[in-house]
């Protein structure tokens, strides 16, 4: 059966026509949503919720405007977004990321230059305006793409960048002050 006569058949069929549209579709909407959440166990409510909505808005569906998997991957990954946004994590305090670092050896000297550079980053990344320093944290500690940053922060792509670039540059400029930096 056609993807949009399975959808036809979800609007006005019985249980066995929305056991088949999930069956087809749940693998691919699960994976959009774990690509956004990281979560499984919230990226099955966000495919359960997606689902719903399918069902519910399945009569309004439009063909000419794009494929059932393309509408279905929409809904699933603006949901996603949505439920990303609701359980937006509290920001790390800059001063914790030295929690984070590695003890590295045990040799007093390397533990002095260690502890000497880790504390100027602290201050570098405590000197950066508050949305720079969550920025370029997120990734540069959590290893967050910009677009997850953008998620996280509920940001455009573009402006998450923008304070990564922005945030790195300030930094290697506080940490290197008698060298000369273009970005």
């Amino acid at each position: 059966m056609a993807d949009d006569a399975l959808l036809a058949g979800l609007a006005s069929g019985g249980p066995e026509v929305g056991l088949a549209f999930v069956r087809r579709f749940q693998r691919h909407i699960f994976g959009v949503a774990l690509a956004v959440l990281g979560d499984p166990s919230l990226a099955e409510d966000v495919a359960q919720q997606t689902f719903v909505r399918a069902w519910r808005a399945a009569a309004g569906f439009d063909s000419s405007r794009g494929s059932v998997r393309t509408w279905l991957t929409t809904i699933a990954h603006n949901l996603a977004v949505d439920a990303a946004r609701g359980r937006k994590s509290t920001p790390l305090d800059p001063s914790d990321l030295i929690r984070l670092m590695g003890p590295g050896t045990d040799d007093p000297e390397q533990h002095s230059l260690r502890q000497e550079s880790a504390d100027e980053l602290r201050s570098a990344i405590g000197s950066l305006p508050s949305e720079q320093a969550r920025a370029v944290v997120m990734a540069g500690v959590y290893g967050l793409t910009a677009q997850q940053v953008a998620d996280s922060e509920g940001i455009p792509l573009g402006t998450a960048k923008t304070r990564i670039r922005s945030a790195m540059h300030k930094l290697r400029s506080a940490l290197e002050p008698g060298v000369l930096h273009h970005g």
